[in-house]
C-alpha cells in the first residue's frame, strides 16, 4: 500500500529529515494562496500513475496566478481518469545536485539502505551504493566514497558529512519501521549547505 504523502512526510519529520514545504490544494485559488507570490511546483498524486513526470503530471516554475490556475485546471482534467487523486503544491527547491536516497525490504538480507545519483540518472548510470541496516558513520562514509559521482554529489566533499547524516537517519527510520517495504526519496536536491527532498514514496 502506498502511504499518503503527508503521512510519509510526517514520518520523515520525526527523524529530522527535511523535505520541501508542501500542501494538498483543492482549488486554483488555494494554490495561489499557498504560492504567496513565490514560484511553486504542482503535481498530481495517484496510485494509478506513479511515474508523474513521464505522464505529464508535474508542472514546474509556476509564478503568477494565471499560470497556477492553468496548471491546476490541467491537472484536474488529467485526474478524472486517475481517481482517487490529490493535487499537491510545493515550494520550488533550490538548484543543486539530484540524488536518490531510500531503501527496501530484502527477503534474504532484511532492510537495505541506498544512495545514488538521482533524477533521470539513477536508471541511466546505475551509480548507487547499498548496505544492510542499521549503518554506522563509517558505513555511510564508505557508501558515499563508493560512488563514481561522489565528487559531484558532495560538491567536492563539502556536503559529505551532511549526506552521511541523512543516510544514518534513513537507515534508522527503515530499521525502526518493519512495515515499510520500500522507501524512495527521489530527487533529493543537494547544495553545499544542505538538502531538500522533493518527492517521497513509501510502500508498506
Amino acid at each position: 500500500m502506498l502511504l499518503d504523502y503527508f503521512k510519509a512526510k510526517g514520518l520523515l519529520d520525526r527523524y529530522g529529515i527535511d523535505s520541501v514545504e508542501s500542501r494538498y490544494v483543492k482549488s486554483a485559488s488555494d494554490a495561489v494562496k499557498f504560492a504567496n507570490g513565490k514560484p511553486i511546483v504542482m503535481k498530481l498524486l495517484s496510485e494509478k500513475q506513479l511515474h508523474k513526470s513521464k505522464a505529464g503530471l508535474v508542472r514546474l516554475g509556476l509564478s503568477d496566478s494565471a499560470e497556477i490556475k492553468d496548471a491546476y485546471d490541467e491537472l484536474e482534467r488529467k485526474g478524472r481518469s486517475l481517481k482517487p487523486y490529490n493535487i499537491i503544491a510545493q515550494q520550488t527547491a533550490p538548484n543543486g545536485i539530484e540524488a536518490i536516497v531510500g531503501g527496501r525490504e530484502d527477503p534474504q538480507f532484511g532492510k537495505l539502505v541506498l544512495i545514488g545519483l538521482g533524477g533521470i540518472y539513477v536508471e541511466a548510470f546505475k551509480d548507487f551504493a547499498l548496505r544492510t541496516c542499521p549503518i554506522t558513520e563509517y558505513d555511510a562514509a564508505e557508501m558515499i566514497s563508493q560512488l563514481k559521482s561522489r565528487d559531484i554529489m558532495t560538491h567536492n566533499g563539502k556536503s559529505a558529512k551532511m549526506l552521511a547524516d541523512l543516510l544514518i537517519k534513513v537507515s534508522k527510520l527503515l530499521n525502526d519501521n518493519p512495515s515499510i517495504q520500500e522507501l524512495d526519496l527521489n530527487p533529493v536536491i543537494i547544495t553545499e549547505k544542505g538538502y531538500e527532498i522533493v518527492d517521497i514514496r513509501v510502500l508498506e
